[in-house]
């Protein structure tokens, strides 16, 4: 299975491919969508439309882990953010890739299994399972790459209560 995880965002958008397969990950492509910052924001937007939808024609992912939103303070940021969010479910339903949404929490439980893990701890410990040298540059696509760990750890669980029959048919085996 390939996964593409997502860290929605406006100014830099982070991307993760996965290939998931028999409880083994191995990452394909990893990096970010960046727009300008005195660009004006329909133009932003557009560009990571494009960018994402590039991008999902490349990689041609079975499935799209993506980040819920979840702010605290800034009202502003978080409706630019939902604005571009928005932009990534449209590309990803106009591919056909059925999206999965994860909290903060369920991806720092799934990689870490600490709920409260610090940024540093996840990042560390995707690189870990992905055996990689180094955490991945920019911390967006390390965050997008611990999103389709969570994933494919989730569809791991669900394919337990699925019938041998059915997992294949969803592609599981």
């Amino acid at each position: 299975m390939r996964i593409l995880g997502v860290d929605p965002g406006y100014a830099i958008v982070g991307f993760g491919a996965l290939e998931y397969e028999r409880g083994t990950f191995r990452p394909m492509q990893y990096g970010a969508i960046t727009t300008q910052a005195h660009t004006q924001f329909a133009a932003r937007l557009e560009e990571i439309y494009q960018d994402m939808t590039q991008l999902l024609c490349s990689l041609s992912p079975d499935a799209v882990a993506m980040e819920q939103l979840y702010f605290q303070h800034n009202q502003t940021t978080a409706i630019a953010v939902a604005q571009a969010r928005g932009v990534l479910l449209l590309c990803a339903q106009l591919a056909h890739i059925p999206v999965f949404e994860y909290t903060p929490m369920q991806v720092k439980q799934s990689v870490t299994g600490y709920g409260k893990a610090t940024k540093k701890q996840v990042q560390e410990m995707t690189r870990t399972l992905l055996g990689m040298q180094a955490v991945p540059k920019p911390d967006d696509a390390a965050d997008a790459l611990a999103l389709a760990v969570c994933h494919g750890y989730s569809v791991h669980s669900l394919q337990y209560g699925l019938t041998r029959t059915r997992r294949q048919q969803l592609g599981y085996d």
